[in-house]
């Protein structure tokens, strides 16, 4: 495993409930600023293998963007029990829910 890819599997699952993080927020944090695409491939292969909380994690903006409708809502669905806040449909209040690793 590279090291990269394990300091994401990390960082995914230091996210607490009831917080989100961003693609891009964990690529910073593993090292890779730029990495966002990359955390989204680790997501959508290793999540099963690793247990890894997937749903605590979105886009910069909060946004929910699954394109298997039934999966965004099961996303959002996990989020809201475990009180993350929406301030639209699919798109978590930020300034209320985001990790902050540092």
């Amino acid at each position: 495993m590279q090291p990269f890819t394990a300091t994401v599997i990390k960082i995914i699952k230091e996210i607490p409930e009831g917080k989100v993080m961003s693609y891009g927020q964990i690529a910073t944090y593993a090292g890779s600023p730029r990495g966002a695409r990359q955390v989204v491939r680790i997501l959508h292969s290793m999540s099963h293998k690793y247990s890894l909380p997937w749903h605590r994690v979105v886009n910069k903006v909060g946004e929910i963007k699954i394109s298997d409708g039934h999966q965004a809502d099961r996303q959002k669905e996990l989020l809201e029990r475990e009180g993350v806040f929406f301030i639209r449909d699919h798109q978590v209040d930020m300034s209320r829910s985001q990790y902050d690793r540092a």
